[in-house]
Order: structure tokens, then C-alpha cells, then sequence
């Protein structure tokens, strides 16, 4: 480190501080720009790919770490080293993780500091940023569930704050009076974008207000102040619970990443921040108070940089990942140990929604610390009525009305699953799930994947056509996920199975989007167990017989089908109900295709990009010389759903099928 510098007089309030704190936390502010400092040489000499400094901030990541207990949850961001280094983390394990080595926290599979570990209470970012600061909503609301007493940690950049997902978790945040500390560092840019294109305000603390929340503005250069407020609010926090927003004013004295520069800042602001590095001027404080000599540093950044070298050493001897697609496909979802629970008891006649009711129910009294949440879901019931009732059995803890943000309630329950408690997430119609896509398939979808992070989320999607409600509440859009790897994806048909696949769905570890068509709810009833049980995923159901022609159906269509059937007793067909579209029953189609020697395929969903495409392309490939004829498919209309009755039922496939059916038949 260069020790020509200019320096402005900084003001440590080391009041109540001992000497071996002060020490301590110039070791921990050191070890960062030191590191980084290594990693900026070994960039140019081709060793890293990529690096992303945080030189001049230092002292917010140090700061927030130290003033935290170790049990108590930090969400960084790609510039919090001192987070990481501060946590005790074996640098070896960074170095491999930053070189995409076995060592690392990904296994290769993601870079730099998108990752967590639990051995650390470390939950690091995604590239979109805002995600996280729901995600540390819900693991604060698991502290305050459990009545741990800690508080969550969270860091977003002053660009993040322009995201709606910002919005969001500290609205929530306010209304559960959740112990979380928005940490917003405020550098001046947003990548090369300055504050005055991003918000319109003088501080980003002053939006506190608006959310009716705790806000302070603090010197993200001086590490004493952020140590010292850090420590007095997180401890007034874990007395009464509560969210703060705390904006550390810092800058960034390198680009976004290195390729990126820094032309765009104008010479004179950067000549003002360096005179104010945090290392610098906290180490010449130190030396100026007699509370380090020369002699005294040297030694400890002499240690420093020998235990640098030592793991670089380690790391770099290290093989490269040898690529095995058994490992790759086995870790995208979490082991699940399917628990087979059968039922011989009473049989109760009841509706397609009161399966789903109780199914709900009894995984609730099942597992004891269960969280559902959703919009209206409380007193009200949900809209469809499906939780009516269950504030007064569970109470309101466990049964939590939402704000309409639906990023942000998936993101805490992502939250939730990192602190170890399972959620059912109700979408209020399937529609509205693009209000909360990024954080199901950018984040619930690829935390296992990437660090072995299961998702423990169901999300019930009240979903389709049929009951005359327009565009934005009728769609049935299953296949935007069947395709993200890392989801698993249920639609039953009827009562019986929708209750045994929810308590599935709950037991399972992975995201499960279940799907519930409206059209159902109240228009089917079954002979159901009373009691609770559970159905296998993967498995489809056989629920007709026949040598002619194989159907190929799930949910509402399957009821379609069956009406086709009874009005052309002739057809002799098998008749398959999917039940769960991923894991996909292949084995189950291909038998029954090679046997008929026909397929039609009958979705809701609109044809192009559809379900029904893959499972055409799948019998095409494995049963092509069983096959008499082409594999039909038959779905929705390419257009938006229309709201007019008459318009809806052109749009379905329902009046179309008969016809495209004895088509194939005669083939």
C-alpha cells in the first residue's frame, strides 16, 4: 500500500472503545484491501477472470460484520469482502471459489460473491440485486417467529434502491416490524450512472420516512463510527424488534469491475475520496495515538500477506472441476425422501377447493412452525376462501396477511427456507406471479444448484379459463416454469390427488409451484380420506383404459376429455391425467403410446412453447416406430384470454378436441 497520501482530518469516536477493539479493527480493515490489492495483480496477469472492488468501502463491510453476532445473518453484496473476511472465512476457500474450483462455495458454478454458507451465516447476492433484501426479510421474520432476539443484516448499493424489490421489503419490513438493517452504501454511482439520475431526493435515508421506518446516515469511511452505531442500533434491535434504514455515505475508488474504469467520475471528486481512505487515515489515527508504531503494522500486514500467499498457494495447486453430468443434474434439486403416507379411513364427499382446504390444513398441524402467507388470506379467508378459518386454529403469526408484493413475499419465504421453516406462498390468481418471477426463477429456482440451498416454498397458483374472467386472471401458465430446472410443477385434476400432492408439496424441500384451476373448485367432488396422506410426484394416473388412441390431459382439460369419452362410448382410449408436469411420467406415456399406437395431447395453455410440445417431441423420439399416426396436440387460441363468454369458448380448445380426436382415430 502506497503511504504518500493526503489526508483530512476524520473524527473517531472511540469513547468506551479499548485499545484490543481499535486493533482489532484495523486488522479486519486491513485484510480486505490487502487481498484486493493481490487480486488486482493477479487480474492482469490473467489468474482471476473477473473482480469487482470494493477499495474505499471497506470500512462499512468491517464494520456491519464486527458489530454483528456471529449467529446473526449477513446478506452482502460483490463488494462486501470484509464481510467475508471478517466472518473468519479460510481464505483458501475464497481464492478457490473465485478461480471456480471443488473448494469454492459453488463447486464452479457460479462466480465471485454469489453464493452463502451457513457455516457462516452468509447469504450472498444474485445480479439482480434487489432480491436479497426480501430474502433477509424472511429470515429475520424467522428470528422473530422463534424468538431468537437477532437481527439480519442486509446491503444493498444506491443504484439498488431505483428496484422495486427494495420498495417492497422495507414496506414489509415496517408492517411485521421485522429486525432487519438496510444497509445502503451510497458511493455516488450506480455503476457510472451518479445519484442525481437515480432518485430524486437528497438522501436515500430520508425515504425512511415513507415507510414509516428508523433511518441514520453514517460515515462509510470511518470504521469506528459504523462499528460503534452498528453495534448501539443492532442491540436496540434485538431488545425491540424493528427494521432501521442506514445509509452509509462511501465511494468507490475503482470502476464497477476493473474492465469498466473510472472516466467518468471527474478527477477532483476522486482526489477528495482518496483523502479520505478508510485503511489510511484509521492507520495513521492509530499510529498518530500511540496506539500502533510503524513496526507494529509492518509485522501485521506482514502476517496478512504470508497468510494471503499461503492459501493463494493452496488454491492454485488445486485441480481444475472435472466436469460430470451425474453431479450437475443430481444437485439441481434437493434429495427428497418421498414419505408415503396412506390413508384407510373415513371417505368424505367434498369439493375440488375443500381438498385443498384441508390438505392445508392438516400439513399446518403436521409441521408445527408452517408459515402461510398471501394476500387477504387471514380473516378474509383468501379470495376463494380457502383459508377461512385458519387465523382462529393457527393464528396470525403463522396465517399472515400480505402486502400486495408478491417479489418480496416470495423472496421471504426463500428467507424463511434459509432459516429453516417451511412456507406456503398463495398467489391470489396465477396471473400474478409475474409480479414475483424474477425471485422464483432466478432465485428459488438456482439456490441449490448454486450453493446447496434448498427452497422449502411451495406457491399455490389459483389458475384458468372458463369462468368468464378476462386476461389477467385466467391464465393458465405452467410452462414458464416447467422449463427453469430446479422448480417442480404439480396441476391435479381432481379432489383426491390435490390434497395428497399439496401434502407433498409441503414435505418436499424444493419449490413446488401447485397449481389450482378455479374452474374446478366448486364445479368437482370426489370420495376423499378424511385423514392426511400423501401422493408421489412423477407418477400420472391411469384413469381410463383403452387400445385406440392414448389422451394425454392434465387438470380442467382432463375433465373435457371425460365428457368427450361419455358422449362417444365407442373411443376406446387410454386416458391419462399428468398430475405433475415436473418430474414428467414418461414411462407411463411411453407404455401407453407403444400399446394404442396413437397420442393426442389436450392442454389449456395456449399451443406454441406449451407442455404439449415436449411431451410431443418426447413420444416422437422414444416411440416413433409404435406410432400409427402424427401426435396430435390440441390447446388454447394464440391470443390473450378474451373476457365475453362466447369469445372465451372460441378461445379453449374444449369444443375443438371431439373433432380433432376422431381424426386421429380415422388416420
Amino acid at each position: 500500500m502506497t503511504k504518500e497520501f493526503t489526508t483530512v482530518t476524520m473524527e473517531y469516536p472511540v469513547e468506551n472503545l479499548d485499545k484490543d477493539v481499535l486493533i482489532q479493527l484495523y486488522k479486519k480493515i486491513l485484510k480486505p484491501r490487502l487481498i484486493e490489492e493481490k487480486m488486482l495483480i493477479l487480474l492482469r496477469q490473467g489468474k482471476i477472470s473477473k473482480w469487482f472492488s470494493g477499495i474505499g468501502q471497506e470500512a462499512i463491510a468491517v464494520g456491519v460484520t464486527m458489530a454483528l453476532n456471529t449467529n446473526e445473518y449477513i446478506l452482502p453484496m460483490h463488494r462486501n469482502l470484509g464481510v467475508f473476511t471478517s466472518r473468519e472465512i479460510p481464505l483458501y476457500r475464497l481464492f478457490a471459489q473465485w478461480q471456480g474450483k471443488a473448494s469454492g462455495f459453488t463447486k464452479g458454478r457460479d462466480r465471485s460473491f454469489h453464493f452463502g454458507t451457513q457455516e457462516y451465516k452468509i447469504v450472498g447476492m444474485i445480479s439482480h440485486l434487489g432480491p436479497q433484501l426480501g430474502v433477509a426479510d424472511g429470515i429475520a421474520l424467522a428470528s422473530k417467529l422463534k424468538n431468537k432476539n437477532e437481527v439480519t443484516a442486509v446491503f444493498t448499493g444506491e443504484g439498488g434502491t431505483s428496484e422495486g424489490d427494495f420498495h417492497e421489503a422495507l414496506n414489509v419490513a415496517s408492517v411485521w416490524q421485522l429486525p432487519v438493517l438496510f444497509c445502503v452504501e451510497n458511493n455516488g454511482y450506480g455503476l457510472s450512472t451518479p445519484t442525481n439520475e437515480q432518485y430524486n431526493c437528497i438522501n436515500i435515508a430520508d425515504k425512511g420516512l415513507g415507510y414509516g421506518m428508523e433511518s441514520h446516515i453514517i460515515d462509510g469511511n470511518n470504521i469506528v463510527e459504523v462499528y460503534k452505531k452498528v453495534s448501539e442500533l443492532a442491540q436496540s434491535v434485538r431488545e425491540k424488534p424493528r427494521p432501521i434504514l442506514l445509509e452509509f455515505k462511501t465511494f468507490r475508488m475503482r470502476g464497477h469491475e476493473e474492465a469498466s474504469g473510472v472516466k467518468y467520475v471527474p478527477q477532483e471528486l476522486m482526489d477528495a475520496w482518496a483523502a479520505k481512505d478508510p485503511v489510511l487515515n484509521y492507520e495513521l489515527y492509530l499510529k498518530d495515538n500511540g496506539l500502533l508504531n510503524e513496526e507494529d503494522c509492518t509485522t501485521i500486514k506482514e502476517a496478512i500477506v504470508a497468510e494471503i500467499n499461503e492459501h493463494l498457494d493452496i488454491a492454485f495447486m488445486e485441480s481444475d472441476m472435472t466436469p460430470d453430468k451425474t453431479n450437475e443434474l443430481n444437485d439441481v434439486y434437493q434429495l427428497s425422501d418421498y414419505e408415503e403416507v396412506n390413508c384407510f379411513g373415513e371417505l368424505s364427499n367434498i369439493r375440488f377447493i375443500d381438498a385443498i382446504s384441508n390438505g392445508l390444513k392438516q400439513s399446518m398441524e403436521r409441521h408445527s412452525d408452517l408459515v402461510i402467507m398471501g394476500q387477504d388470506i387471514a380473516e378474509y379467508g383468501g379470495a376463494f376462501k380457502i383459508t377461512d378459518g385458519f387465523v382462529e386454529q393457527f393464528g396470525k403469526e403463522r396465517v399472515r396477511n400480505t402486502p400486495i408484493c408478491e417479489s418480496a413475499i416470495v423472496e421471504a419465504a426463500m428467507g424463511l427456507s434459509i432459516a429453516g421453516i417451511k412456507s406456503v406462498v398463495e398467489m391470489q390468481f396465477a396471473d400474478f406471479v409475474t409480479s414475483g418471477f424474477n425471485p422464483v426463477v432466478n432465485y428459488l429456482a438456482k439456490s441449490h444448484y448454486r450453493w446447496g440451498q434448498q427452497a422449502d416454498v411451495v406457491i399455490r397458483m389459483p389458475c384458468g379459463g372458463g369462468v368468464a374472467a378476462g386476461p389477467f386472471h385466467s391464465q393458465t401458465n405452467e410452462a414458464w416454469f416447467t422449463k427453469t430446472p430446479g422448480l417442480k410443477v404439480v396441476y391435479p385434476a381432481f379432489p383426491y390427488d390435490a390434497k395428497g400432492l399439496l401434502a407433498t408439496a409441503i414435505n418436499d424441500p424444493n419449490p413446488v409451484l401447485f397449481f389450482e384451476h378455479k374452474g374446478l373448485y366448486r364445479s368437482i367432488r370426489q370420495e376423499v380420506p378424511t385423514d392426511y396422506y400423501t401422493l408421489p410426484f412423477g407418477k400420472a394416473s391411469v384413469i381410463r383404459e383403452g387400445n385406440d388412441v392414448t389422451i394425454i390431459s392434465y387438470g380442467a382439460a382432463v375433465h373435457w376429455v371425460l365428457e368427450t369419452l361419455e358422449s362417444n362410448p365407442e373411443i376406446s382410449a387410454d386416458v391419462i391425467d399428468l398430475r405433475s408436469l415436473q418430474p414428467l411420467d414418461t414411462e407411463t406415456l411411453y407404455k401407453s403410446v407403444r400399446k394404442t399406437g396413437k397420442a393426442i395431447i389436450l392442454q389449456e395453455d395456449s399451443l406454441f412453447g406449451g407442455i404439449a410440445s415436449d411431451i410431443s417431441a418426447l413420444i416422437m423420439e422414444h416411440c416413433f416406430e409404435s406410432l400409427d399416426a402424427p401426435v396430435k396436440r390440441m390447446a388454447s387460441m394464440e391470443t390473450p384470454i378474451p373476457f365475453a363468454s362466447q369469445l372465451e369458448a372460441q378461445y379453449l380448445p374444449k369444443n375443438r378436441f371431439e373433432k380433432a380426436l376422431k381424426i386421429l382415430l380415422e388416420y
